[in-house]
C-alpha cells in the first residue's frame, strides 16, 4: 500500500482522545481503529496481532536468523490532541510545494505561511500535505503508524532481510498523558524501544520534560455588592493575583531549548469559586522541584492572607528519559547510524514534551523518539512532508538491519 493511500485512510478515522473521560481508553473509537489496524496487520502475514481490553494493539515478527538479536520495538500513538477536531477527510496535497503561502480555508480566515512558519521554505519541491483549516490534520500521530506499518509491510515481502524478532505496539490516550497507563512491557517483550512521534526529518529525542499537573480551587465568599466592603473575597481575583506572583519570563511564549515554563491550561469561576489548572515542565530535575515548590509557596502565601481558602493539588506526571537512555546509549548510537543511512543528519534536540517513550524508559524499556515527519501539531495549521514520512520508514528498516548486523 503506497504511503499517502496509507495515512489518509488512518487520519479519515475519528481517534480523538478525552481528557474528562474517566474509562480506559478514553475515548471506544480508539478501540474501533486498534481493531482496523488489527484486522491489517494480519493481512500483511503478522499473525499474533491483537488488541486487549485497554485498547492496546500489540503484535510481533518472529526472528528470521539463530543469530542472538535483542528484540526491537516500534511504538506510535493512535489517539489526536482533543484540542480540535481530529477527523481529516479532505486534506490538501501540494505535489512540488512552491514555498508560498497556503490557504487552508475556502473563506482565507487560515494561511499556512513560510512568515509564520519559516521551516517550510525547506520542503520546497517536495509534496506538502496540510488540513482545510477546520480539523487536526492527525499527523500525530498517525503518521508514525503509517512509518511502522509501511515498515511492516516491507519486512514481510523480502524476507531475505535478515532482521531478530520485531515487536509493534499502538497505544491509545498518549495525549491526554495516559498512553501507558495499563501497558504490559513484559508481554511487548522488547529489549529496546522507539516511538515514531516526532517532528521534523532528522530529529532524535531521548531527553524530555519532568512534568507535573497543577489543580488549584479558590474558594470566594460572595455578598451582595452593595454590602460586600470588609466581607467579599472574589475567588477570580485571588486566581489573578496567583498568577501574576508567578515568573512572567517562564512562560511557553517566551522559552525554548531546555527553559522550563508555568502553563495556566484552564481558568474558570466566579465570585465564589474558581478553578485552575497549570501544568509545570523543565528538563532539569532540581529546577522541577523548584518550580513546584514556588507554586506551593505562593498558595501557602495567599492562604495566610485571605484563610485558608485554596486547595493545590500537584501531580507528577512523567520524567525525564535520559536518566534511563543513559544507560542504554546503544539505543541512540544505532538510531543515529539508522538516521544517517537514511541520507538524513540527525537533529538530537530535547523534546519540550513528553512522549509514551518517556514513561516507557523508567519501566525498563529504553525509548528514544524518532522523527516522524510532521509540523505544528495540536492545530490547524498542522502539516507533513511525503518524503520525510517515506525517510522515517527507511529509518525503521536501517535500525532493523543495525540490530542484525551487530549481533
Amino acid at each position: 500500500m503506497k504511503t499517502l493511500e496509507r495515512f489518509f485512510k488512518y487520519i479519515a478515522t475519528d481517534t480523538q482522545s478525552n481528557p474528562e473521560s474517566e474509562s480506559f481508553p478514553s475515548t471506544s473509537k480508539q478501540k474501533d481503529f486498534g481493531l482496523q489496524l488489527v484486522d491489517e496487520l494480519k493481512s500483511l502475514g503478522v499473525e499474533n496481532a491483537r488488541m486487549d481490553e485497554y485498547g492496546y494493539v500489540m503484535a510481533s515478527i518472529p526472528a528470521n536468523t539463530a543469530k542472538k538479536i535483542p528484540t526491537v520495538g516500534f511504538i506510535a500513538h493512535m489517539d489526536t490532541a482533543p484540542d480540535l477536531e481530529g477527523k481529516c477527510t479532505n486534506p490538501q496535497i501540494f505535489e512540488k510545494y512552491d514555498g508560498s503561502s497556503i490557504k487552508l480555508d475556502k473563506e482565507g480566515k487560515f494561511t499556512l505561511s513560510p512568515d509564520d512558519f519559516p521551516e517550510m521554505l525547506q520542503y520546497k519541491g517536495q509534496t506538502l500535505i496540510c488540513t482545510q483549516g477546520d480539523t487536526l490534520l492527525g499527523a500525530d500521530d498517525k503518521a508514525g503508524i503509517t512509518e511502522i506499518m509501511n515498515a511492516v509491510e516491507y519486512i514481510m515481502q523480502h524476507p531475505e532481510v535478515e532482521h531478530g524478532k520485531i515487536a509493534i505496539g499502538f497505544t491509545p490516550d498518549e495525549e491526554i498523558g495516559c498512553g501507558v497507563d495499563h501497558f504490559d512491557v513484559a508481554k511487548f517483550g522488547a529489549d529496546y524501544a522507539y516511538t515514531m512521534d516526532g517532528g521534523q526529518i532528522g530529529e532524535l529525542e531521548y531527553e524530555n520534560f519532568n512534568a507535573a499537573g497543577v489543580t488549584i480551587h479558590i474558594q470566594g465568599r460572595n455578598v451582595h455588592p452593595g454590602y460586600a466592603k470588609g466581607k467579599m473575597i472574589n475567588s477570580q481575583l485571588v486566581g489573578m493575583e496567583l498568577h501574576q506572583m508567578l515568573p512572567c519570563g517562564q512562560r511557553p511564549e517566551f522559552t525554548q531549548d531546555y527553559e522550563g515554563f508555568f502553563l495556566l491550561t484552564k481558568f474558570a469561576g466566579c465570585v465564589e469559586e474558581t478553578q485552575m489548572q497549570y501544568i509545570i515542565r523543565d528538563h532539569d530535575r532540581q529546577k522541577f522541584e523548584q518550580k513546584k515548590q514556588l507554586m506551593e509557596s505562593i498558595v501557602k502565601l495567599l492562604n495566610e492572607k485571605y484563610g485558608e481558602i485554596i486547595r493545590c493539588e500537584i501531580k507528577d506526571q512523567y520524567y525525564n528519559m535520559r536518566e534511563q537512555v543513559e544507560k542504554h546509549l546503544l539505543v541512540v548510537d544505532i538510531a543515529k547510524e539508522a538516521i544517517r543511512k537514511a541520507g538524513v543528519e540527525p537533529i538530537v534536540v530535547p523534546i519540550r514534551g513528553g512522549t509514551d517513550g518517556a514513561r516507557l524508559s523508567f519501566m525498563g524499556l529504553p525509548c528514544p523518539n524518532i522523527f516522524a515527519g510532521g509540523h505544528n501539531f495540536h492545530g490547524r495549521y498542522e502539516y507533513i512532508i511525503l518524503e520525510s514520512m517515506e525517510k522515517a520508514t527507511q529509518v525503521i528498516l536501517n535500525i532493523i538491519k543495525a540490530y542484525a548486523e551487530r549481533a
